[in-house]
Parts: structure tokens; sequence; C-alpha cells
């Protein structure tokens, strides 16, 4: 059992025999090896095991109160995925990597799995490719996304991080782009197809640190300083109180952490607030520049990256990283930020 030695937080013999009483049975199991490949929800646990769901949810409860699971509501379904507290995520998946995966049951789940996860992909491209148009459209008015992409790598400078959080993650690309760079990511998202779709990209990539979640970007699923890097890719001009949307991506920033906004310029193009829903036609330097330091931040760099013919029909894309300080006290403890003052006296 060597490869049980160097998990990082060991468990008391009390939570041990827990946690292996819930995974001696077969099926549960079998649901911890199809979670070990992504997140699923009852209806796909259905599917893929031939079992009832009443059935299915003694078994989820069980994991999931042994700590082997986590657990998480979009609408009306409900999410499960291996836990990512230590000590249980941890052991939970050396467990499963003790099984044949030759096995012939488990050979057929995995099977089933990929079927479905098919199926998902193709109504989610039917989704997408239906809103090509639009977006293509857009795209057409401003440099290359090739362009931008590597605008927003260079101003983060190759940093690595532990925690990056994406704000309207759409297709999740963002967490494939800065991949290389973080331990865990998570989007938030309100549009379920969207995360549908953004939910396949991510398995395709085989981003198993990474997960997409259905969320309110006023009001995030998230600790105070969670984030080491926030990300607001084309999402504030979808957004009726952009300023809000900031004082709550600063709240979930922890002290030395890190804002990228990329949206556009103010310009005039009436047709984009008529057909595409865009609340705001780009914002300014100053503008957000005054909602940054209402939500406790700080303005360390702006790009403005304007198409090579520009035009009354083109748009500028803005690139802003900020900082959120690492403010002490005399004490050597870190003292309120902005965010938190501001959030205490409304």
């Amino acid at each position: 059992m060597s490869c049980f030695t160097d998990i990082s937080e060991r468990l008391n013999s009390h939570d041990l025999v827990t946690v292996l009483k819930a995974v001696a049975e077969s099926t549960r199991l079998r649901i911890l090896l199809l979670l070990r490949a992504g997140e699923l929800n009852v209806k796909d646990l259905m599917q893929i095991l031939g079992q009832s769901q009443p059935r299915l949810s003694r078994h989820l409860k069980l994991l999931y109160e042994a700590g082997l699971l986590e657990r998480f509501r979009e609408g009306s379904w409900v999410y499960f995925r291996l836990s990512e507290r230590a000590r249980f995520g941890e052991l939970g998946d050396r467990l499963t990597l003790l099984v044949n995966p030759a096995d012939p049951t488990i050979a057929r789940d995995r099977e089933r799995m990929e079927a479905l996860k098919q199926e998902r992909e193709r109504s989610a491209q039917a989704y997408f490719e239906a809103h090509a148009g639009d977006w293509d459209r857009i795209r057409s008015l401003h440099i290359s996304e090739v362009e931008v992409e590597a605008a927003m790598r260079d101003v983060l400078e190759g940093a690595t991080f532990d925690t990056l959080v994406d704000l309207g993650t759409g297709t999740g690309r963002t967490l494939e782009l800065f991949a290389n760079s973080y331990q865990r990511a998570i989007g938030f998202d309100v549009n379920q197809s969207m995360l549908a779709y953004a939910r396949t990209k991510i398995s395709q990539a085989g981003l198993r640190n990474a997960q997409v979640r259905h969320g309110d970007i006023y009001n995030l699923a998230l600790e105070a300083g969670e984030g080491d890097v926030v990300v607001m890719h084309q999402i504030l001009h979808f957004l009726s109180d952009p300023g809000g949307a900031l004082v709550e991506a600063g709240r979930v920033i922890k002290p030395g952490g890190r804002l990228l906004i990329v949206d556009f310029a103010p310009h005039q193009m009436e047709f984009l607030r008529d057909k595409h829903a865009h609340e705001r036609l780009g914002f300014s330097t100053e503008q957000v520049t005054g909602w940054l330091e209402r939500s406790g931040l700080e303005l360390e760099q702006t790009r403005a990256l304007a198409p090579k013919e520009q035009g009354t029909d083109a748009l500028t894309v803005m690139v802003w990283l900020a900082k959120k300080p690492a403010v002490e006290t005399g004490s050597g403890e870190p003292s309120a930020t902005n965010s938190e003052k501001f959030l205490v006296e409304i």
C-alpha cells in the first residue's frame, strides 16, 4: 500500500473506517470511479448505472456524509464531484486507482459515460452554433481573439497561482487559456446551455482541476479572499450594475491577488444594445478606476488593443489589471480593505 504514504493529511481511525465502509459497496465504488473523470448529476448517473433515483440518492448520500463527495445545486439539478478536502478527497481518489480499469463492469460504465458526454456535446454544440453568427459578427469588429488572449497572458506575466475564478465563463475558454497557471479554477455563469458547453470543453481538455458553476455574479458562492486571480472577460457590458459586480469580485480576491478585466472602450454601436443585449456601450478607464477604488483594488496596468483599421464600426478592446493591496497594520495583521469597509457601511 505504498501509494498511500504521501497523502498530505492523514485520517483518524474513526474517519478512516467511515470512508472505507462508504466505499465498500460495488455501486458506490462505481460512482467514485465515474466522478473521478468529472462532475455528474443524478440523472446522468441513472443513465450510466441503470439504477433508480431513490437507490442512487441513498448511495450518494452515504458517500457525501463520509466526506468523499461534494454536491452543488444548479437550477433543478444537483451535481456531484469528488471532494476537494485533502484528507477525504485524496483518499477517495487513491482508492479508485486500485481498481482495474479493464474490469468489464467498469469498462461498460466508462463507455456509457462517454456516450452521454458525446450526446451532451452535440446538444451544447448545437446551441453554440445557433449563436455563432452573432458572436462572429461582434468579433469581426475588433482585433483577433488570439491577440486578446496573448495580451491577457502577458499582463499576468506567466504567473502561477492557486485559485483562478472566471466570472461569466461562457465557453470556459479562460479556464483553458490559463490551464498551466493554476492549481484550481472555478468558472461562473448564469446560462445553463453555456455551462453545458463549458463542461464539455473542460472534459475534452482533460482539466480535472477546473469546474464550472451556475452562479450570481453579484453574490458568489465563495469565501472572502478565496481567489488569487479573478478574470472578467467580456462580461461587464452585459451587466446592469458593473460596479456592484466589481465590489463582489474585490471581496473574493485575497490580499495581493489580482483582477483581470477585458472589455470594450466607449463606442456608439447602438445595434449591440438593441440586438445583442449589451447593457453598456463600453467603458472608460476613468469609470473602471472609480469602480476599482470602491472595490478596494488599485489599477496597475491598462492596455488598449485597437483594430488595425480604425472606423466608426471598429471596437477597441481594453485590458485592465488591478491588484488588491496586501495592507498590514502595525501589529502585522492585515487590515480591512476598502471593499470590506464599503460592504460594512452599506
